[in-house]
């Protein structure tokens, strides 16, 4: 069963009972994961061409991701407007719960010496954000060209209203919380 369908069947109505919520609009759905990688180090110092790390993120999302550029010229930095400096995936539907998925049952136990993931990594919209040190724990990411790993920040965006809400989303989707 994938994690649509189990969040579908199982999760909304045990979600709206366990919450008391009469209207089933109000229970707390997700609405999208954004990975976000930063490429700027690696285009300032190694190399122009980052298509490797597009092709790694294509691979790890599913889709194809958008280049991010700087917007205005910081010289301390040795940054010039127009720079490439990231790169930016949305998953929605059906991409966004396989990538849950692949993430909580095997990217997360793969992470060396992890045990659970933080309940304060979320900001004031109730959003989870957490960062992943090394892409190359995916199992796409061929390990034979990778030249240099790079860290992905991952935000999944819910619709919850309270801490007990998201909470309560996130832990019957499988997050692996500390207790």
């Amino acid at each position: 069963m994938s994690l649509k369908d189990k969040y579908e069947k199982d999760v909304f109505p045990e979600l709206q009972k366990s919450l008391g919520l009469t209207n089933v609009m109000e229970v707390p759905k997700l609405e999208k994961v954004v990975l976000n990688m930063w490429i700027w180090t690696y285009v300032r110092s190694w190399n122009k061409d980052f298509s490797s790390l597009q092709e790694h993120l294509a691979l790890i999302a599913g889709q194809a991701p958008t280049v991010r550029y700087a917007k205005k010229a910081i010289s301390n930095f040795k940054l010039r407007a127009w720079m490439p400096v990231g790169l930016c995936v949305t998953l929605r539907g059906q991409n966004m719960y396989d990538f849950l998925e692949k993430l909580v049952d095997i990217v997360l136990p793969r992470v060396r010496d992890f045990r659970w993931v933080s309940k304060k990594w979320f900001d004031n919209d109730w959003n989870y954000n957490f960062w992943i040190k090394e892409h190359t724990i995916f199992p796409e990411v061929p390990h034979d060209d990778v030249m240099k790993t790079h860290g992905l920040q991952i935000t999944v965006k819910t619709t919850a209203n309270s801490k007990e809400q998201w909470r309560a989303l996130l832990e019957w989707l499988g997050f692996p919380f500390s207790k």
